[in-house]
């Protein structure tokens, strides 16, 4: 509901029982938010803000599946602060979600002001 998504592919169980998937699936933005939580809260950071995310849904995530976020550092921009990350999220080992994330990180100086 907070997502305003309320497509019944993934709210309504007998509508979703006529689809492709035979069954309700997960939105997918909830498995890209995943990425937000690693990247705002581990890797780099509090303090760090996102600048670009792209996600490419490459198998659906269902009811109950445990979901496996990554980010791996893929380039550095020192002098403006940026970090590139590649992106991932996992079910049972196989890649439901990939893509990649631009943050900006704020320097040591900055951070010590917090």
């Amino acid at each position: 509901g907070v997502s305003g998504d309320i497509n019944p592919s993934h709210i309504n169980e007998e509508f979703a029982k006529t689809t492709r998937m035979k069954t309700r699936v997960v939105h997918g933005m909830l498995s890209a938010s995943l990425i937000s939580g690693v990247l705002g809260c581990k890797l780099p950071g509090p303090g760090c803000l996102f600048v670009s995310h792209t996600s490419n849904f490459r198998a659906p995530v269902m009811i109950g599946d445990t979901v496996t976020a990554r980010a791996m550092v893929s380039r550095l921009d020192a002098k403006r602060n940026f970090v590139e990350f590649e992106t991932s999220c996992e079910v049972d080992g196989k890649t439901v979600l990939d893509g990649s994330a631009l943050v900006w990180v704020p320097s040591r100086a900055q951070a010590k002001k917090r």
